[in-house]
Formats: structure tokens, sequence, C-alpha cells
């Protein structure tokens, strides 16, 4: 495999982090060109030094002076602001984007690789979400391979690897059920962030977890996948399967049903969308299926996790309401962070901002920014 340089969008994050992991195992196969963060300077520093990284960006312009400084007598090179990212992104000595930073703010970089013709590694699900007929437009029009990162996604690609070109009857969107899935709805409400945090298999930044926790990152997963594969809301089934050694299924016409399987590492999926369609050791742990014992499935909870229903109608009503949702809940998930709002406040004002935003049926990507920026206004007037 020919050496791939690679720009990471949310180096310092989970997801950029367990990516460097793949990286620091692969030296002869990749070389970090740019990397970015909105604020941790130190990390920040410390990765550009490690991996002799040639372009910085720290998009807190604000934190500019202090990285710029740190890193003087080094030879990588500073920049400030979202603006600088997208174009470094987009330029000729990158050959693969990392999509790893949280919520909506990967929206305008990701769609600056793409229109570049860029292989896109998308693990910030926000972007399609919120504008997936736009990015998936674009990744057509300007060839750019767009390639799964989250593990379900990436499983089902993975499957789909094996479909023949036969039709997909249904995708199984699997969930851990988070760290509440025995708590009663009573004891959900009381629930703080603390709480919330406390995720029983993944490692994953607080955004992620708190989503997971809420089942609302189920429900997000349900809308990419629309977008990623091309199948229709209502044949994407979620199941909760508490192990998380299956990640994802394929359901054909006949009945068959393949799956992917592996332990709980995002490197798995890091790695293989990295060096696909190549497979790379990523220094993860391997099923022993000698003790794996068994494996669980149930149906999701709605009443006690409503985010996932959130979601489906929200896809189901399609436009700029998908767009809206994610704003919702990009500001209400901050606000239980910080203590402000209960865990059954979230569904509560993501419902109501979705009500209350104005509808585009066909939105531009300014109509997308715009209702990113009402929605959001919405929801803090709620708090």
């Amino acid at each position: 495999m020919k050496k791939r340089r690679i720009a990471i969008l949310g180096s310092t994050g989970s997801i950029g982090t367990q990516t460097l992991d793949v990286v620091r195992r692969h030296p002869d196969l990749f070389e970090v060109e740019l990397i970015s963060a909105l604020n941790n300077t130190g990390l920040l520093e410390a990765q550009a030094r490690e991996f002799d990284v040639n372009n910085v960006v720290i998009c807190n312009e604000g934190k500019y002076p202090e990285l710029r400084d740190a890193l003087k007598d080094s030879d990588s090179k500073v920049f400030a602001g979202v603006e600088s990212l997208c174009s470094l992104a987009a330029a000729a000595d990158v050959d693969i984007v990392v999509g790893a930073m949280v919520g909506f703010s990967g929206l305008k970089p990701t769609l600056a690789a793409l229109e570049a013709g860029k292989i896109v590694a998308l693990a910030n699900k926000e972007t399609l979400v919120a504008a997936g007929a736009i990015v998936t437009a674009v990744s057509i029009k300007h060839d750019a391979p767009l390639l799964p990162v989250d593990s379900e996604h990436s499983a089902i690609f993975q499957c789909l690897m094996g479909a023949a070109g036969n039709k997909v009857e249904k995708l199984h969107l699997t969930a851990s059920g988070g760290p509440f899935r025995n708590w009663s709805k009573e004891q959900i409400a009381q629930a703080t962030a603390a709480d919330a945090l406390k995720h029983p298999n993944w490692d994953m930044g607080a955004k992620v977890t708190l989503d997971s926790a809420s089942m609302m990152n189920k429900g997000f997963e349900l809308i990419e996948a629309h977008w990623l594969f091309g199948i229709a809301p209502d044949k994407i089934n979620v199941v909760v399967h508490p192990e998380s050694v299956i990640h994802s299924m394929v359901e054909f016409e006949d009945g068959a049903v393949i799956a992917q399987m592996g332990m709980p590492d995002m490197r798995q999926p890091i790695s293989f969308a990295l060096g696909f369609p190549q497979r790379l050791s990523c220094g993860n742990r391997k099923i022993d299926f000698s003790t794996l014992g068994s494996l669980h499935f149930e149906a999701p909870d709605i009443n006690r996790f409503p985010c996932l229903e959130l979601a489906r109608e929200a896809i189901n009503r399609g436009g700029n309401i998908p767009c809206a949702l994610n704003a919702a809940n990009e500001v209400a998930v901050a606000a239980f962070l910080k203590g402000i709002t209960g865990f059954y406040d979230t569904p509560k004002i993501c419902e109501a901002v979705m009500s209350g935003v104005s509808f585009a049926a066909n939105p531009s990507a300014d109509d997308i920014f715009a209702t990113n920026e009402e929605a959001a206004a919405l929801a803090r007037e709620m708090l």
C-alpha cells in the first residue's frame, strides 16, 4: 500500500487520539500532515512534535498565540480558525481526511475536503445528520469516497462487501443500551451527568457518551445509515445488544443475515477506514469464542429512551428537521453536562425545537447553517 498522508480534524478527542494509535503502529503506511483541535493546545503541541506534523490548526483563534509560541522551535506551521482548517484539509498534500470533530462544527471542513476530492473517513455523525443530502451529493459530484468510521456503519460497510450486489432487505443497527439499560424511567429522570458518562463498553468522548445514554446517538446513526447506504428509514432497525460484540447486521431477501463481530474497540473501524481495502493490525483484543458465552438482544424501550423515536421522526419529516434536532440536542447536552437541566429535558427541548423551527423542504448549505443557528437559539431560549 502506498504511504498515505493524513489530516486528522479533531486530533485531541477520542477518535483523534485512537487514530494516532493506529498511525503509531504503521509509520511505514501513514504520515500525519495536518492535525487540529478546538482548545487543547497542550496535547496538540505534543502530537505535533511526536508525529512531526507539517500543519497544526487551533480552531479557537484566541488560543493561537499560545500554540504558536509553544511550537516556535519546531518545523510545524501553526494556523488558527475553521477557515484555515478548511483550506488545509483540501490541500494537495493530503490524501485522506479523518473527520473526528465533535458536533455540527465538523460540517464545513468535511464539505471542503469532499469538494477537493479527498477520501473522508467520517466519524462525525452530525455532519450527515444535519446535511446528509448535501454531503452525499458533494461526495458523488467530486468522486470523493465517504468511508464510515462509526463502528456500526463500518460493520454494515464490511457486511455489504459480502453482499455481491444482492438487494438489502433491512439493516440492523446494534446498540449497547448504555449505562441506563436496566434503570427505571424514574431512576433515569434523576440521573446526573456523571451517571450518564459511565458507559459499560466503549471509551468515547463526553458528547457521544451522553448521546449513547439517551439513545440519541443511535437515532443519529439511523439517519447516518440512511444517507450512507441509501436505505429507507423504515428498513433500518435498532436492536439492543448489551455485549457490543456484533456491531451491526445486514439482512437479505431470503432471510439470510450477515453480521460483523469484534471486541468493542474503535481502533478496528478506524484502521479499516485508513487502510481500506487492506486490513491492518491495530492492537485490539480478539474474540475468544470459547469464553465469550451468550449474546443477548432486545428491543429498545422508546418510553424510557424517547430520543430514538425523535430521530426517526426527524428523518421521516426530512428537509432541515434533522439539522434542527441536532442543534437542539447539542445545546441540551451541554446544559445537562453543566447540571442546568435534567436528563429528560433533552428530548423535551428537541421536540419543541423541531416543532418551532422554520421548515425548509430542500435546504441549501446556507439554509442548513441558518437552521443550525435558529434551532440552537430556540433551544437556548427554552433553557
